[in-house]
């Protein structure tokens, strides 16, 4: 059977009708896809319309072009990364400093290893860390040996010097 030279021409016709579609249709979805994308890393709304001219004029070479000097991180990664930055940053300053060399000390130090400042004192009764100016224990609600105390009577204050002395005495002995 031989081919039709009409039939063989509509065909190549159709067939490149819908090349030329399929062409059209990658042109303008790269142009959208580049303007798109340029959005997610781009403030500036000129450079929005040049990136996408630059595809809409280039086509292919143009998505090229625009990948190489397209930014490296979308404005939502910029975020995340500033994110962490003032986190990792407020983690350091809210570590509290040496009042005697201002360096950086940790909570738990009784004193500064570079200056040997006093910065905390042990509770007498429970031995846990307590700030300098503290008079009384926050965490057994002991007083610290010395303080004045308003609501103690005269036995029970000499109570606590006779057992202190008997401990004393025990010791000498």
């Amino acid at each position: 059977m031989p081919l039709d030279p009409t039939f063989l021409s509509n065909f190549l016709l159709v067939l490149t009708g819908f090349g030329g579609a399929f062409v059209a249709a990658l042109w303008i979805a790269l142009v959208i896809w580049t303007y798109r994308d340029i959005r997610a890393r781009a403030r500036d709304p000129l450079v929005h319309i040049l990136s996408a001219l630059l595809v809409g004029v280039l086509n292919l070479p143009g998505v090229l072009v625009y990948l190489i000097l397209r930014p490296a991180r979308t404005l939502e990664e910029e975020y995340q990364h500033t994110l962490e930055e003032e986190a990792l940053l407020q983690a350091l300053e809210d570590l509290p400093l040496c009042p005697g060399c201002e360096r950086r000390v940790k909570d738990d130090w009784q004193i500064c290893p570079n200056c040997h400042t006093k910065l905390k004192k042990t509770c007498h009764h429970c031995g846990k860390l307590m700030e300098l100016p503290w008079n009384v224990c926050p965490f057994c609600a002991a007083p610290v040996p010395g303080m004045r105390q308003e609501s103690v009577n005269m036995d029970d204050a000499l109570r606590d010097l006779r057992v202190g002395e008997s401990d004393e005495e025990v010791k000498l002995e």
